[in-house]
């Protein structure tokens, strides 16, 4: 994140979710969006893209939709958020 190109960082996780906890700088899109907002990513199709959720379940399956959709670099944050907050930042709440 602090690289001089930092990838794009999707949490497709729900709002409620994102208004107890959220990494700063990532773009909220909910997983069951993915489809429909598809357009608007498509800028970071060339880019790294990590996207999380709380554990990684969910970011796994948006990431295989990415890559179908040719997001060739996509990839899921492993542990999600809660272990963003565990080894990263424990700033960022746990739930």
């Amino acid at each position: 994140m602090q690289s001089e190109r930092p990838p794009t960082v999707i949490d497709c996780r729900e709002s409620s979710e994102v208004a107890v906890a959220a990494i700063a700088g990532t773009i909220h899109v909910p997983m069951g969006d993915t489809k429909s907002r598809l357009p608007e990513l498509e800028e970071y199709a060339d880019d790294l893209v990590v996207v999380h959720c709380h554990h990684g379940v969910r970011s796994l399956q948006v990431v295989s939709f990415l890559r179908e959709s040719g997001f060739e670099s996509a990839v899921s944050l492993a542990g999600g958020i809660d272990r963003w907050s565990e080894e990263i930042d424990p700033n960022v709440p746990r739930y």
